[in-house]
């Protein structure tokens, strides 16, 4: 169970990120539209799980993501000028993809095709 003081960090993280996102996109990551979804932060508030949703074609879904993890050190550098007030330890970043939205539509889909298949019957 996660603490306030986690909780809390992890939302001020997300926002932060967010930010960071949309004002870096054109830069950094071609425009694409990437949203943090998720950020799960370590007890002791030095390591951070960042999940990420990333709208752009297919192809360059992986090769965005790629180019995150590559620029993780450059976010957490822009992280850090927005939160040190707030922060006294900027937390180590992890990103993943959240396929969250995926698993949902998949699940939408099946229910969807068991639901023709029974209105065949």
């Amino acid at each position: 169970m996660e603490s306030t003081r986690q909780n809390k960090v992890a939302r001020l993280l997300q926002k932060e990120l967010g930010d960071i996102f949309q004002k870096e996109s054109m830069n950094m990551f071609r425009g694409a539209l990437i949203s943090v979804t998720v950020v799960r932060v370590a007890p002791d508030l030095s390591f951070a799980k960042v999940y990420v949703s990333i709208f752009a074609p297919s192809k360059d879904e992986k090769t965005l993501f790629e180019s995150i993890q590559d620029k993780t050190k450059t976010i957490r550098q822009m992280l850090a000028q927005k939160v040190a007030k707030q922060l006294r330890i900027i937390p180590e970043l992890a990103f993943y993809i959240d396929d969250s939205i995926e698993y949902q539509e998949n699940i939408e889909r099946l229910l969807h095709s068991s639901n023709s298949k029974e209105q065949e019957k």
